[in-house]
Formats: structure tokens, sequence, C-alpha cells
């Protein structure tokens, strides 16, 4: 399974607004559940904010990888945002947040759920194609540079 396979473009969003990390895991678990209801996006919401509670998922660098195993879930699923505003997250290096990639697994995935969030750590630890992810203009071109990514990675 690769990362793009958990992508669609309505879950890649350019200068997203959120006042605080409560609002953020908000409206990722509104993303993750994808039209699933109510009772899936909650579930899904407190799935991340119970992962939230053992740590911070904010990677530095202004990263962050928020993620969780829901029963709500049946395969796994992924949402990318970019934030207008850079937001606090209790990143080991102190500083905020302004990309992030969702994900949200079944309760059964165990390896799947690790061999993403390795994708994951690849992806984001590419200061140029960070970069690159700040820069592009809006959720189309945010979604094509991550499809690009993992192109270029499954090739490599």
């Amino acid at each position: 399974m690769h990362l793009i396979d958990l992508l669609v473009p309505a879950r890649v969003v350019a200068g997203a607004s959120v006042t605080s990390k409560k609002r953020l895991l908000e409206l990722l678990a509104s993303l993750l559940a994808d039209g699933r209801g109510s009772e899936a996006e909650r579930a899904i919401f407190d799935s991340l904010c119970a992962r939230e509670k053992l740590g911070s998922t904010g990677l530095g660098q202004g990263v962050a990888i928020p993620h969780g195993r829901s029963p709500a879930l049946s395969s796994a699923v992924g949402c990318f945002i970019r934030l207008g505003e850079p937001l606090d997250f209790g990143a080991p290096d102190g500083k905020p947040v302004d990309l992030m990639f969702a994900l949200g697994v079944p309760e059964h995935f165990t390896n799947q759920h690790l061999l993403l969030l390795s994708q994951l750590a690849e992806l984001f630890s590419d200061a140029d194609f960070t970069g690159r992810l700040r820069q592009a203009p809006d959720s189309a071109a945010l979604f094509s540079l991550l499809s690009d990514w993992q192109l270029h990675h499954a090739a490599a």
C-alpha cells in the first residue's frame, strides 16, 4: 500500500484555517470520515485525540502526522492539509505546524500502519519537498506534488 492510494483530491486542502489543535483534529476527522457520517467522524476524532494524548505527532520543522486506529474504518484513509497560518502542535522543536498528513486506519492494521507512517516520515524528511509543498499555489498542485513524490519513490 502506498500513500497516494489513501488520498483523493477532495482530501487535500491548501490554506485551511483553524484556531486550535482541537479544531484542526475535528477538520482532519471530517476529511478522513469522507462522508461516512457523524458517528464515524466522531470515532475518528476520538482516535486522533487519543493518539495525541500519548504525545504530539508533530515531527518538527512545521510537520505533523496525526494518526489513529478506528473501528469506523474498514480501510486506510489519508488527508493532507497545508494551513494558512501555522498552529502550535506541541512539536518537539517547538515550531508551529503548517503541513500535516493525517492517517486513519482500521483497528486491525498493525504492520500496514507502521509502513505508512514510515513512508510519511521519509516524505517529510525531504526539506526540498516540504518547501515545494509550502509554495504550491492550491490544493490541486499539492495533490500533484504528493502523487509525483509517490511515483518517484516507487521507482527508486
